[in-house]
């Protein structure tokens, strides 16, 4: 007996990019509020929790996926909408603390794109924080969320892509079961 075609083998979120880089960002978050924000400031709680909803719904995303696209495409907006969040307080900080936000022109910035881009590796940012200012610290964790938006969004094109093509699971199963009954004839 062969197995069902409408359910792919899916959830392997570890391997995806949005996901590791989502855990660096979550990571990142984590040390940056322990040193740089006060304790009892309401804003820690937030901007981690913003992180950890980040990649925990890129991970319950992709678990659902073998069901269900639908699902998929909404938690992985669900991130995406956290991370743009988490992308407002770490601007916020900069900004009410006059540092900078590097912007295209700073050469700082091509510089940390390219770091962020070679590394997904949440330990190798824990290793660097420490040796990093407010304004380094800050302007790294934009970076890392711009990067894993562009990621999130491919997801979510895939995820479109796939249903257009192959359908929801309802379509998917009433197909493998007329297929299954023609083949037994």
């Amino acid at each position: 007996m062969t197995k069902p075609s409408f359910l792919p083998l899916r959830g392997n979120f570890r391997d995806l990019i949005a996901f590791q880089k989502a855990e660096c960002i979550y990571d990142v978050t984590v040390l940056f509020t322990r040193k740089y924000l006060s304790i009892g400031d309401r804003t820690i709680d937030q901007m981690v929790q913003a992180a950890r909803s980040g990649k925990q719904n890129i991970a319950e995303g992709c678990a659902a996926s073998t069901t269900s696209r639908e699902t998929e495409i909404k938690l992985l907006n669900v991130a995406k909408a956290s991370l743009q969040e988490l992308l407002l307080d770490f601007e916020d900080y900069l900004r009410i603390n006059n540092l900078g936000l590097w912007g295209v022109e700073n050469p700082r910035l091509e510089r940390l794109r390219r770091l962020c881009s070679a590394h997904n590796e949440s330990a190798f940012y824990r290793e660097l924080f420490d040796k990093c200012t407010a304004e380094m610290a800050a302007n790294l964790a934009v970076t890392l969320i711009h990067q894993t938006d562009v990621f999130l969004r491919k997801l979510m094109e895939r995820a479109k892509a796939d249903i257009l093509e192959c359908g929801g699971i309802r379509e998917q199963m009433t197909r493998g079961r007329i297929e299954f009954r023609n083949s037994q004839k």
